[in-house]
Parts: structure tokens; sequence; C-alpha cells
């Protein structure tokens, strides 16, 4: 008999099917079969796919189970040197990486280079792969939190999901045109995703009482007007796909760069970055990588979006 696998504290609190799933190298109806059939126990009990793992749980396994093993124990990896962005912060919970511009958060199709595959390779042999808690558009760059532990995951993505106030998401962008809103200003829409007459492409719109819209809501301030265009500090309420360059262009601001939604094209790409994510009482902070006129030299001030 094969020994048991102890859940390690990175890996409590998954479901088992998710816990077998990381572990082994197998169809899922492979690890239905194991389970319905009471060849995967917890703690000697029977167990239900869908049962809940817990720290030092004793999960076994059957015997020809450990030839497809992908992790026998949790291993520590260090983040410098591992084809990772630059990390600004890590805690025993988190890290919190400076994604560039032109890499994707997760592979899709026609590219399989992803901060997910680059987390895969550089913590292979790790019980639990470190995972984007939220995602930041392929050519935004910025703060983007990575939780370690799958409770650290399931946490933030809950607190995330709540916009409770826990984890807050500041941008910087420029836009075109002269922005009057020296004030903040709190900006609602209903946006939906449709598939446009370009190419068949989709294409994020602001709705006209469709019922698949969703709400959404963001707070903005302008920071500066240069020559025809302006640098706007940006809070997300609701974490909508493309929210800030569609409710931004939809008032005649789009986004430099964001020929999409009708911003002028620059060869520099988009000027939209995340640069303040605070966590609970944790604040990270990171300066765009912008330079020449979109160069930006300083934060804006915290609380610089508050009435």
């Amino acid at each position: 008999m094969s020994e048991p696998i102890r859940v390690t504290a990175a890996e409590a609190g998954q479901k088992l099917l998710q816990f077998l799933s990381r572990r082994f190298d197998e169809p899922q109806g492979v690890l239905h079969r194991w389970i319905r059939t009471g060849q995967v126990r917890i703690n000697g009990g029977r167990v239900k796919p869908f049962d809940r793992v817990e720290l030092d749980d004793e999960i076994r396994v059957p015997p020809f189970a450990g030839a497809s093993g992908k992790a026998a124990e949790a291993k520590a990896v260090p983040v410098a040197g591992k084809g990772l962005p630059p990390a600004v912060a890590e805690t025993d919970d988190v890290i919190v990486f400076c994604k560039p511009s032109g890499l994707p958060v997760h592979p899709g199709t026609g590219h399989t280079d992803s901060l997910t595959t680059r987390l895969e390779a550089a913590f292979a042999g790790a019980a639990f792969v470190p995972a984007p808690v939220h995602r930041l558009d392929r050519d935004t760059s910025g703060l983007l939190l990575v939780g370690k532990t799958y409770a650290a995951v399931r946490r933030l993505s809950d607190a995330l999901a709540a916009h409770d106030g826990n984890v807050v998401k500041e941008y910087l962008a420029w836009v075109r045109g002269e922005c009057p809103w020296a004030r903040p200003r709190r900006l609602r829409d209903a946006l939906a995703k449709r598939v446009t007459a370009d190419r068949g492409r989709e294409k994020v719109v602001a709705g006209k009482g469709a019922a698949d819209e969703k709400p959404a809501s963001l707070t903005v301030r302008c920071l500066e007007v240069r020559e025809g265009r302006s640098l706007v500090l940006v809070r997300l309420h609701t974490g909508r796909t493309h929210q800030i360059r569609v409710q931004l262009s939809e008032r005649g601001f789009p986004l430099v760069g964001d020929v999409k939604y009708g911003g002028p094209r620059c060869e520099d790409g988009l000027k939209l970055h995340a640069v303040r994510l605070r966590v609970g009482k944790d604040v990270y902070t990171a300066l765009p990588p912008w330079t020449g006129p979109w160069r930006v030299s300083a934060l804006p001030p915290e609380g610089a979006l508050e009435d």
C-alpha cells in the first residue's frame, strides 16, 4: 500500500478534486472514479469529490497513482531569475508582480507564453503553484496580485468579487482630449460583450438595456492636461472586461494606443498602468515604465480619488 499524501499549508482549503488534479496527471473522469470507488480516502474515511482538504489531512490514493504524481511535497522556489516579471513585494501569502505590457496573464489562442505558464515552470514540483488572483489585459502593465497558497487565492478572490474595499486597484492612463474632471467623478454604465461587424471580433459596448448587461463603475480624476491629452487616475469599483477603456471612450476620452475603442495609435503601446494596489492595510505601488512625453515621475497621492 502506498504512503498517504499529507496536505500542506499551501494546499489546504481546496476541494478534493482540485487537490488531486494538481497532484496527478490524470483526466477528471479517472479522478472521479478513484473517489467513487473508495480508492481515495481522507484520514481513512470515504469522501466525495467536493469535500475540502485541510492542513495535515492524510490522503490515501491508489497504489498505482504515484507513477503519475506531479508533486511529492511543497518546496520554496525563489522568484528572482525564473523568467518572471519583477516582484514588487512578497509575503508568506502573496507575490505582487509588476507585469509588463505585452505579457498575457493566461495562455490563449495564438499565444502560449503567459504569466501563468511562467509560474508553472518556475514552481514546477511545488505542491501548489502560485496563481493570479485577478487579471490585467495583455497590453496593460502594472501591479498584479498572485496568491502563494490556495487559501490566499480564495480569500483575495472573494474580496475582489465582493467589492468591499479590502482590495483596491488604481490605474494611470493617458487619454486623448482635455479632460475637465479636476475633482473625482464617478462613472456608471451597463456593459455587454458584442460581436462586431469588424471581422467578427468581440467588443465590449455600453449597453442599451439588454438582459446580459452588467453594471460597471469607476471613479476618475484628471491629474494633468498636456498638449491635447490628459493624464487620469482611475479606481475600479467593479471588474468588467475592458471597463476603463470603454467607460472613458464613451465620454470622449479614449485611451492613447487603444485603437479598438477609438484611441489614437501610439508606437509605445497602450497607455494604461496599474499603479497602486491596496490589500487590507498593505499598499503596493509601481510607476509606469513610460518614457518621453508619457513619462510619469511621481505617484499621485493616496486619497486623490476621495470626494
